[in-house]
């Protein structure tokens, strides 16, 4: 082939690679909807980090609180947390966690306030979700925060000091540190016999509540 020919051979090969990259650039439209409006987005961007961050202004006393619990909440938690039926608990459960069957409770388990009041706010009450304004959250969540005893009878939660409310088991959470304390596991070749250490047992799923012991299991046929 003459170097002519190779020439325009390359143009031919850089024009269709060309106009690929454009159509690439380029994604049709699928003509389905609309692009959202910053208000619409606003709507639903309402998440609310542990530290507080995203928390929107408002304020509700633990009396407001109680009045609202016990027309939309206690059907399914209780009048006292305590939970109704199969509903969960929030009250209660305190020293409960080393125990075989602990109560996580708001009270027992949660680590930060930030998160209840996140939760409430995006989920609760159960089938009537996001009904509940920013100022009736704060004070749902201030009774809450009193059923577990850790605000008083006369107190009022808002964006200021949510998140600065010290929770009981505050300290029963930690960061991940698998990366670092695990490392040693890591390995493209792990041992497979012979290895160093005796394995044992450190749990049952029995006593976790997980799986039946051969007495009280039902009998399958």
């Amino acid at each position: 082939m003459s170097s002519w020919a190779r020439y325009v051979g390359a143009g031919i090969v850089a024009v269709v690679l060309a106009h690929a990259a454009a159509g690439a650039a380029e994604k049709p439209k699928m003509g389905l909807g609309r692009q959202a409006l910053p208000e619409e987005i606003a709507a639903w961007d309402i998440d609310v980090k542990p530290d507080g961050s995203g928390l929107p202004p408002g304020r509700g006393t633990v009396k407001q609180g109680e009045e609202i619990y016990l027309a939309r909440c206690a059907s399914c938690h209780g009048e006292f947390g305590q939970g109704a039926g199969r509903w969960p608990a929030l009250a209660g459960g305190q020293g409960s966690l080393k125990a075989d069957r602990p109560n996580k409770t708001i009270g027992s388990f949660w680590p930060a306030a930030a998160p209840l009041f996140d939760y409430t706010r995006r989920t609760m009450p159960w089938g009537n979700a996001r009904s509940l304004t920013a100022d009736e959250t704060y004070a749902v969540v201030a009774f809450l925060l009193n059923l577990n005893d850790i605000v008083a009878d006369d107190f009022e939660l808002n964006e200021k000091n949510l998140a600065s409310t010290r929770m009981p088991n505050a300290a029963g959470f930690f960061a991940d540190d698998r990366e670092t304390s695990e490392r040693q596991f890591w390995n493209r070749k792990p041992c497979m016999k012979n290895c160093r250490g005796t394995p044992h047992i450190t749990g049952r799923a029995g006593d976790a509540n997980l799986t039946p012991d051969t007495k009280s299991g039902p009998k399958v046929e």
